[in-house]
């Protein structure tokens, strides 16, 4: 991944402090800590008088908060000074560079989606995720959520938005692009699967390669920099690499600690042992992109905590110095110009 420090960034990054199972304190401390040791000027948004020991940070006061288990599209529509909604506009109204939220997924994503507005000629904005690939470069998945039933020709273009995300966020010069199924060939999975690889394999690919399906097994693979699914696959294959994850270094570090002399060994092998857990740990990628809305929309697990905040807000600001927006929207034209 980049992690250049975005200096020369003009416009801050707008963060929902409200947003989160551990907001504002944890939000705050993520977002003060991009600021001061990166360099990365950010505005909080939310209630004043809950956002202590801000370290001066600019607060855009926005008096409402969309709840966690909330309903997404009649609380952004009705909530019209929530953080969240404050936070889209400060986008879309060129007084931030980029939002960062770590709050209720679906109404982060009807925010951007209603206030920012949608890339013209996108049909379905579509989320963004980054796997660990061991050794390798992270791998791009989408969609990790947004749309939990796709037409063939929205993974299509999932496909070509992801590629420009994989250039931009992590350097790829040139995208290896497949579709998610059951196995290698052509001919497996669902109608819809088949039906998609058959849109994918006749699309134009302009800075990157359809190289057809791969398998679950892959994901955390260097075989392929950007896999397409649709949301629910998506979402589903996400939660579970998460879950297996985490279950397995606790595992681990629970075996380590049984005998003394594995202790012993743990203690040898510290720093490759913590190595290894920022690696697969989601707070090191800080969230997932919205691709397909006129502005950077970072979004972030709700249970993050300052480092997945801190880092999120490093994405965002990367995103917008990469002019990521404007690269979406020029593949976007050239593809449906074809």
């Amino acid at each position: 991944m980049r992690h250049n420090a975005p200096m020369s960034l003009s416009l801050p990054v707008a963060v929902d402090a409200m947003g989160g199972d551990f907001a504002p304190d944890e939000i705050v401390a993520g977002a003060l800590r991009a600021h001061e040791e990166h360099g990365i000027p950010v505005v909080l948004v939310g209630r004043p008088e809950d956002l202590t020991d801000t370290g001066g940070l600019e607060v855009l006061p926005a008096s409402q908060v969309i709840a966690m288990d909330a309903d997404p599209g009649s609380s952004v529509r009705k909530m019209k000074d929530s953080s969240l909604v404050r936070a889209a506009e400060a986008v879309r109204d060129g007084a931030a560079s980029a939002m960062v939220s770590a709050g209720n997924t679906g109404a982060t994503m009807a925010s951007a989606l209603l206030r920012m507005g949608r890339i013209k000629g996108v049909s379905r904005p579509a989320i963004a995720t980054l796997l660990p690939s061991p050794g390798g470069t992270p791998t791009v998945l989408l969609d990790a959520g947004a749309n939990s039933e796709c037409s063939p020709s929205w993974l299509v273009q999932f496909g070509q938005m992801g590629a420009v995300f994989s250039r931009d966020r992590l350097g790829v010069d040139v995208p290896r692009v497949a579709l998610l199924s059951i196995g290698e060939e052509p001919g497996k999975g669902s109608p819809f699967v088949k039906e998609a690889h058959a849109a994918m394999a006749e699309a134009s690919w302009t800075g990157a390669s359809f190289i057809g399906n791969v398998e679950g097994r892959d994901l955390l693979t260097d075989a392929v920099d950007v896999v397409v699914t649709d949301g629910f696959t998506g979402n589903v294959a996400l939660k579970t690499l998460e879950g297996a994850m985490k279950s397995l270094m606790a595992a681990l570090l629970t075996s380590l600690g049984e005998r003394p002399e594995a202790a012993a060994a743990a203690q040898m092998l510290g720093p490759e042992l913590d190595g290894l857990y920022r690696q697969f740990h989601p707070d090191t990628y800080g969230g997932a992109m919205l691709l397909g809305v006129r502005g950077v929309c970072m979004i972030s697990h709700g249970s993050s905590r300052s480092l997945a905040v801190e880092n999120a807000v490093r994405a965002a600001a990367e995103m917008a110095e990469a002019d990521v927006v404007g690269h979406l929207t020029e593949a976007v034209a050239d593809a449906n110009s074809d």
